[in-house]
């Protein structure tokens, strides 16, 4: 089985990831997911992000504020279920603001640009122990052999 999961595990793979996947819900209840990139993960595994605001998935938080993050690696994944809050403060904008957020917006006073945090509520994990590497070579080892990986899952209030 995994080890008891920590705010601090949560947090810390929070912050090693480029990307996550958050998944809204449309306003007729389908589930989409979009890739979105952290900006700032917080001690209390809070996640800032810029969005566009012309956008379907704007759109979505606007009409439902509920979002999952996942983010995977061979061997583990976790979940963060959470409420997203759209924040006007161009004092964070500045401060979060960097060269790959001006590939997509024409600039801090896009009207387009957003600024949103998602606030975690839970966490889920499942993962193999001993990291990246070796549940590789359990996963190889369980396809060769048939034999289960082992691991196990873990949720945790935020």
């Amino acid at each position: 089985m995994t080890d008891e999961i920590t705010k601090e595990d949560v947090v810390g793979k929070l912050r090693d990831v480029s990307w996550v996947m958050m998944t809204t819900a449309t306003a007729d209840g389908k589930l989409v997911s979009h890739p979105m990139v952290p900006q700032e993960v917080t001690d209390d595994a809070d996640v800032w992000f810029f969005i566009s605001l012309t956008g379907g998935h704007a759109e979505a938080l606007r009409a439902s504020s509920q979002v999952n993050m996942s983010v995977a690696e061979a061997g583990s994944w976790l979940s963060v279920a959470a409420e997203v809050e759209f924040i006007h403060d161009p004092a964070k904008v500045d401060e979060l603001w960097n060269k790959d957020v001006e590939g997509w917006f024409e600039g801090k006073d896009d009207p387009a640009l957003g600024l949103i945090r998602a606030n975690s509520d839970s966490a889920q994990f499942w993962g193999l122990p001993g990291g990246k590497m070796s549940a590789l070579a359990r996963i190889v080892k369980s396809r060769v052999s048939g034999e289960r990986t082992g691991g196990g899952s873990e949720t945790m209030e935020l």
